[in-house]
């Protein structure tokens, strides 16, 4: 049963160690003795403050809910010590969970009567501001974490979709082109068994090489024109007694061979047309799995350095960069979203831009922050711009998007902490505040915005010096 509170019960609270015995008792007075059982809520996040708390016996837990409403621990307050005075006086909502860990002790004071007694009390006020700071920063550090992981999964998650897509191809057109070698090496057998003449092999040889030369110069539209012809191609085939002319057909009309070239072929091999055709047909194959092999490991080395250029790895905190460079990587890595949108980029580059020395890895989180605010404005279909130019002894870049904009009512506050128009569990509010800090704290620069229905801007200005 809750009972009245004595000036020995609170005295070793050190939030009362400037206080006399006599100061002390106005706060025993206002205070009221209770008990909390284990797993019981002191205070929930998000809610305002329901009162000084001052912890008697027990221990306390810290928890930091996140959008998908599950607790993270993140610190434990053990008897004696006080809890809820910074949202009491600040009249403010608490940013964090408390949770009973086994059976607590506590004196609490109404937030009125609490406010009343601190502002009577300066020395009261001055202990519960001198941790306004640290703890606001501490909460603040754990949320901005928590994002930049949330972030790194999903790119990571992005990256590796966009990775997996050559990885498989490559390891598809690996093993197709063991296969083909094996059809070269055999077909090169029968061709000793048949007793192809020398000048005969030699004009083989040759018909190879025009072969392998048309493939190499033929374009996406001659693919479809091959297409059309491959009926054709599979009857004429069949005509040269050639088994499987179906699979032939195909390596053979992309690389356009025509009736004459066949007929070379025929001329030459005699008995042995069938495994002249398929030696061609395995070398045509081959040389066409190669370059799906280059094309595949070129992507997954280009998604590879986009990363390390992105992370600035293997260079220092502070680099001398382009700026273009920062932006296009970080649209590479952002590519997992666009792909899934009809989303335009549209550059508008000022390319006689002198190089920037900033923090490269830091100012690529700010257009992070930027890019991925427009694609979530724009929703599957829009135009993305990014602009760079001169304006002063600044370098400005622009992120604009044709979006519905930002409303009037909030525009003023989409920089500050934890703000966010999203819903629960897509943001935690501090995307654009530590944009807005990268930019100005760390580049000495700004960052703002103007936003009406279809055109909305940031323009992040960093001195050239």
């Amino acid at each position: 049963m809750n009972r009245a509170v004595t000036v020995a019960e609170l005295r070793p609270v050190d939030l009362f160690d400037d206080l006399d015995d006599a100061a002390l008792a106005e706060w025993a007075a206002a205070a009221e003795l209770w008990e909390l059982e284990a797993g019981g809520i002191l205070s929930e996040q998000g809610q305002h403050s329901t009162g000084l708390h001052c912890l008697l016996s027990g221990t306390v837990l810290t928890l930091l809910v996140g959008g998908e409403g599950q607790p993270e621990p993140i610190g434990r307050m053990s008897a004696p010590t006080w809890i809820g005075a910074i949202a009491t006086l600040t009249e403010g909502t608490l940013n964090v969970r408390m949770q009973a860990d086994g059976v607590c002790r506590l004196a609490s004071i109404p937030p009125e009567q609490a406010r009343r007694l601190a502002l009577g009390h300066p020395a009261v006020h001055r202990r519960i501001m001198q941790q306004v700071a640290p703890v606001m920063s501490r909460i603040t550090g754990i949320e901005q974490n928590r994002e930049r992981l949330a972030a790194l999964g999903t790119m990571a998650a992005g990256l590796a979709h966009e990775l997996n897509n050559p990885a498989a191809a490559a390891q598809r057109a690996a093993a197709d082109l063991g296969t083909a070698l094996e059809r070269v090496i055999a077909t090169l057998a029968h061709f000793v068994e048949s007793g192809v003449e020398r000048e005969d092999a030699q004009r083989l040889v040759d018909l190879q090489r025009e072969a392998l030369a048309r493939q190499a110069t033929r374009t996406p539209l001659d693919a479809l024109d091959a297409a059309d012809a491959e009926d054709e191609l599979i009857e004429r085939l069949e005509s040269l007694g050639v088994d499987e002319a179906w699979r032939l057909a195909e390596p053979l009309s992309l690389a356009g061979v025509d009736a004459a070239w066949l007929a070379g072929v025929e001329a030459a091999a005699g008995r042995a047309t069938g495994s002249a055709l398929e030696w061609v047909g395995a070398s045509l194959t081959a040389r066409g799995l190669v370059s799906e092999l280059t094309e595949s490991t070129q992507r997954i080395s280009q998604l590879v350095g986009a990363v390390k250029s992105y992370a600035y790895m293997d260079r220092g905190a502070v680099v001398e960069v382009d700026v273009h460079e920062g932006l296009e990587t970080t649209l590479v890595v952002l590519g997992h979203k666009l792909k899934q949108t009809q989303i335009e980029v549209v550059r508008d580059y000022d390319r006689a831009l002198p190089k920037l020395t900033i923090r490269g890895s830091e100012l690529n989180q700010v257009w992070t922050n930027l890019l991925d605010n427009a694609i979530d404005a724009l929703g599957t279909q829009g135009t993305i711009t990014l602009r760079t130019r001169r304006e002063g002894a600044c370098l400005l870049v622009e992120v604009a998007d044709d979006g519905p904009g930002i409303p009037p009512a909030i525009i003023d506050n989409v920089f500050d902490p934890f703000f966010t128009t999203k819903g629960v569990g897509e943001g935690t509010g501090l995307g654009l505040d530590t944009a807005r800090r990268i930019v100005a704290a760390r580049h000495d620069g700004s960052l703002s915005v103007d936003s009406q229905p279809g055109a909305t801007t940031f323009h992040v200005r960093l001195p050239l010096t």
